[in-house]
């Protein structure tokens, strides 16, 4: 496709500036009757001066057929001129050499003997030529001039005794003058009618292209385009993101944009079906789905590949999820809360009887405090089915972060050498909702309390840019105990709790929050324990990072 484009752009470019496709083929016509006029003239000159022509040349009257044919090769070269300097139009240029041509040429004719010579077939020649310039009314209009001139020819012969006239040929030759202006005229109105069309149907496709190329560079899909030898043919935007900004271009290999794909494609079977496989093309990147398609239908062909990133079907699959959970908890929400509250309240009114002893005040304790429970559960599940899309900005996460940790210091009784910051650089920025962000990390931070031993908890908060990722990260890690790899897998999903006192909500709601700013939450086990919970701000952008 660009190939084409820069074909059709060089056409144009060769063409006069500033002129539209019929001008140009006006010029192009010209040019060529210029080319034959200019050949013509020098030609008779050749054969008059040389004495190796035809002998009827010049015979009758060699002063006027010397003085019409040097004129006659100096206006045109004079013609040149003007067809250099594109001035006055190609129009203006063919009636002043269609009307120099008729007249040069009876004289020519009128020198060397008249109209059995055969020299009159030349105006016909001039006629065609200047009627795919002028058009149909104009060509006529010197066909008429031409018999004339030929017809006066014969005139001025049988009035001066010169030779016996010839009006039955001259007859004729206006005949084929008329003839051959007409069939010119119908055959040039054909002509630029299909050359309109063609000027149409090459603006259409010159304009597909160009929203064809636009769409593909904008779309969210990305999309890959390879030759049978693994060659690049074409990289959308994209799929250059998705890939993890590569160095490699359009002509690279695709091992040096994606090792993996490019084995994904040497090892695939059945190369004529559609397929749809996984992969990821760096070892802590996002898990990408790609489409294959031969676009010859043969093995050996080139080969387009779709890519997707599967977070955004995750994220459209959490979206139906808390859809779904939010009809479910507006319902049932009111039907648990009512009977929740009333037995909280026998609860406390039973605690305060007198005569309560030790066994009963310890079941009314474990009625409160799972009553409570229950209550910050649909508490929750209500908020996170309530909550909208947020409005992302950019965010400096250095200070923003010391007015976190100082929050949760004041009002969430973290203790202040418990937390340690550290943003490198500190100039580092994200994308996301400030509030939300907030509670993602809140979240984190309170979850790593809940498992850790709070007289020791030693939690650290390092983000910033690194050489291994090509967006800003942050890390969560605490000292604690860390997850044993077979509950790993399921710390994120909601009602999960190692704890008998927990929700299961914390990591969960963490997680969604984490997928609505489109940010990857993953948990990494500690090396010599506890556990980290790290963030990817991959809907970072260096235009974002710069601002």
């Amino acid at each position: 496709m660009n190939s084409w484009l820069e074909k059709l752009e060089q056409t144009i470019i060769t063409e006069p500036p500033g002129k539209e496709m019929g001008a140009v083929s006006h010029w192009r016509s010209l040019r060529l009757f210029l080319l034959y006029r200019i050949t013509l003239s020098l030609t008779l000159l050749f054969f008059f001066h040389a004495d190796s022509g035809p002998a009827f040349i010049g015979s009758t009257d060699p002063r006027l057929f010397n003085i019409t044919i040097l004129t006659y090769s100096a206006l045109t070269i004079l013609s040149s001129l003007l067809f250099i300097r594109r001035s006055p139009g190609p129009e203006h240029q063919a009636y002043l050499a269609l009307f120099i041509d008729i007249l040069a040429i009876t004289l020519l004719m009128y020198a060397s003997g008249g109209i059995q010579t055969g020299l009159g077939m030349l105006i016909a020649v001039s006629i065609s030529a200047g009627a795919l310039i002028m058009g149909g009314r104009a060509s006529l209009l010197f066909a008429a001039l031409a018999a004339l001139a030929v017809i006066t020819d014969q005139v001025h012969a049988s009035l001066s005794n010169r030779a016996s006239p010839q009006f039955i040929q001259a007859g004729f030759l206006g005949a084929v003058y008329f003839a051959t202006a007409l069939l010119t005229w119908v055959l040039s109105s054909r002509a630029r009618a299909s050359e309109r069309l063609a000027e149409k149907r090459a603006s259409e496709l010159d304009h597909m292209a160009k929203i064809n190329a636009y769409v593909i560079k904008h779309m969210q899909t990305g999309v890959l385009v390879i030759d049978a030898s693994g060659r690049i043919l074409m990289m959308n935007d994209p799929a250059w993101h998705l890939l993890g900004m590569p160095s490699a271009t359009t002509g690279s290999h695709l091992a040096k944009a994606s090792p993996e794909l490019a084995h994904i494609v040497r090892k695939r079977q059945n190369p004529k079906r559609k397929q749809k496989l996984t992969f990821r093309s760096q070892s802590q990147g996002p898990e990408l789905k790609a489409q294959f398609n031969a676009l010859s239908g043969e093995e050996a062909g080139d080969m387009l590949i779709f890519l997707e990133d599967t977070s955004q079907v995750t994220r459209e699959a959490q979206q139906m999820k808390l859809a779904s959970l939010g009809r479910l908890t507006a319902s049932i929400a009111h039907e648990i809360r009512n009977p929740l509250g009333a037995i909280s309240h026998a609860s406390q009114l039973f605690r305060e009887s007198p005569s309560l002893n030790v066994a009963d005040k310890r079941l009314t304790e474990i009625i409160t405090t799972n009553a409570a429970r229950v209550n910050q559960v649909i508490e929750n599940v209500l908020q996170l089915s309530r909550r909208e899309p947020g409005q992302q900005v950019t965010i400096q996460l250095d200070p923003w972060l010391k007015k976190l940790t100082s929050d949760l210091i004041r009002h969430q009784g973290f203790k202040e050498e418990s937390i340690r910051l550290q943003i490198d650089p500190v100039s580092t920025k994200v994308f996301a909702d400030p509030e939300q962000l907030r509670q993602l990390v809140s979240n984190l931070c309170n979850n790593a309390r809940e498992h850790c031993d709070k007289k020791n908890l030693q939690l650290r908060i390092v983000g910033g840019m690194t050489k291994e990722y090509q967006h800003p990260i942050l890390d969560v890690l605490d000292n604690g105990p860390g997850i044993a790899p077979e509950v790993a897998k399921q710390i994120f999903e909601p009602f999960f709790t190692t704890r008998n006192t927990g929700t299961g909500l914390g990591l969960y709601i963490a997680k969604e929050l984490s997928e609505t700013n489109r940010i990857r939450l993953e948990y990494i086990p500690g090396p010599t324990g506890g556990s980290c919970f790290r963030l990817h701000f991959e809907n970072w952008q260096p235009e974002k990072q710069q601002a």
